[in-house]
């Protein structure tokens, strides 16, 4: 028996899982090799290398097979050196099996994330016409008047101003206005980034309005999925693996390019990480949301 031709026959279909999430497999296949016939497992002087014999290298091959296996089942898994397309489409699909209960027009998209200067809190309406408000991480508050008929209660600082109403636009919170396909929504940002840019094809720009749609929004599944299906048509991304979110949780980050003009020794780009193992929306650069949710009024939590 070919030993080596019966593990690519086991792995060849297989498809191999990103580095980060291999360490509970590299245990269960180190387990795999102390318990495969020990008198058939030779180590020779280089510790990483080992002779297989007979049943022990069937018994090996299982295992490697299990250890490859890891990636989640029906999402496309980043490779040893993480591919950005890749680990995007397996956010997308991801957040197409997320489950989803859309918020009632009178209720409010809450969110808590992790910053720099500390934690921040929010609650958006749902439709934009509700009084939404926001907690700084200094304590402070943030009011946002919701939009009614036209008008919303104009504020000076944290005071209303008496009898003062000035001309708004609702602004939604739940998105379920947004393309769902992944084609549709990357020309959508793009004509949005040309808006208040000027120019097409600013995809740091983009890059923060992805950010900032995938923070304090609640998007509906497939809403969510076209958002990060369309960071993938971006041209110039790079992946970062063991990149950290705000809150220090590990994962792999997607980094978009910087424009011509920035000067790449003093510019920053903007980074979405994700976790490693789910593909499941983390934060960004040195943010990171915590928490999130529905609820029906300022101040509740989910």
């Amino acid at each position: 028996m070919d030993e080596l031709n019966l593990i690519a026959e086991r792995t060849g279909s297989v498809p191999l899982a990103e580095s980060g999430v291999l360490s509970p497999a590299r245990a269960r296949l180190l387990a795999e090799i102390a318990a495969a016939e020990p008198e058939n497992v030779v180590p020779l002087k280089n510790r990483r290398r080992w002779v297989w014999t007979g049943v022990g290298a069937a018994g090996l091959a299982a295992a490697i097979t299990a250890v490859v296996a890891l990636a989640p089942a029906g999402l496309e898994p980043p490779t040893a050196t993480a591919d950005p397309v890749a680990v995007l489409r397996g956010a997308a699909a991801a957040a197409l099996k997320t489950p989803d209960t859309p918020p009632k027009p009178d209720q409010f998209v809450y969110t808590k994330t992790k910053q720099p200067d500390g934690e921040r809190e929010s609650w958006l309406s749902a439709d934009g016409t509700r009084d939404g408000l926001i907690k700084m991480a200094d304590g402070s508050f943030f009011p946002l008047p919701g939009c009614r008929n036209g008008l919303a209660q104009a504020y000076k600082g944290e005071e209303p101003l008496k009898g003062v109403m000035e001309p708004c636009t609702p602004r939604p919170h739940y998105r379920a206005d947004l393309p769902t396909d992944a084609d549709a929504m990357f020309a959508y940002l793009n004509a949005d980034n040309a808006d208040h840019s000027g120019e097409k094809g600013d995809y740091n720009a983009m890059g923060k309005d992805i950010l900032a749609l995938a923070n304090e929004n609640h998007l509906p599944p497939a809403v969510r999925a076209a958002l990060f299906g369309a960071a993938a048509k971006v041209p110039g991304l790079r992946a970062v693996e063991h990149a950290k979110d705000g809150a220090g949780r590990p994962g792999v980050g997607i980094t978009w390019p910087l424009r011509p003009e920035d000067d790449p020794k003093v510019a920053k780009p903007d980074m979405i990480v994700f976790a490693a193992d789910t593909f499941l929306y983390l934060g960004g650069n040195g943010t990171a949301v915590t928490a999130s949710g529905v609820v029906d009024a300022v101040g509740q939590r989910p």
